[in-house]
């Protein structure tokens, strides 16, 4: 298996396509029924090869990701042979980035002397699948342009 098996929750998210996946394999209900009593280790390499596929799909269409933690934010960009990278770093040991009062009091004071911010980027050490695949176990999640561009825009006059 080359990600991680999804869980019970996503499997039942996506049953649709998980019966899609078996019927392209001419596995029927009464077949997988089959199939997960008396062939159980059959039955977990469809699990795993339909959670692979699911997987390469998400990070396929993966372009923006977001880490958080009390004291930064972990903003990234996920380009096609490159990955870009913002840290914003919140060195007021009052303010949690993990709550949304912490977010808003950022996003509100984005100029404060107590915020740091780093910007960087650097090819990808593996594939970049592997790569975003990491960082998503890590606890990034998925997201849009907005933050990452509002504070690169942000830092932009701080870098030139």
């Amino acid at each position: 298996m080359k990600y991680q098996l999804l869980s019970k929750e996503q499997f039942e998210e996506l049953h649709k396509e998980f019966s899609t996946f078996l019927a392209t394999q001419k596995i029927d209900k009464k077949s997988w029924d089959a199939i997960k009593e008396n062939k159980p280790k059959k039955a977990i390499t469809q699990l795993e090869n339909f959670s692979d596929l699911v997987w390469e799909e998400v990070i396929r269409k993966t372009e923006y990701l977001e880490h958080y933690s009390k004291d930064s934010i972990n903003l990234f960009h996920c380009k096609l042979q490159t990955i870009n990278r913002i840290v914003v770093r919140i060195e007021n040991k009052d303010i949690n980035l993990q709550e949304k009062k912490g977010l808003d009091w950022f996003l509100d004071n984005s100029n404060d002397p107590t915020i740091q911010y780093f910007k960087g980027e650097k090819d990808y050490a593996t594939s970049r699948n592997e790569e975003i695949f990491k960082l998503i176990e890590q606890g990034a999640v998925l997201a849009n342009e907005t933050l990452f561009n509002g504070i690169s825009q942000l830092i932009k006059p701080a870098t030139s």
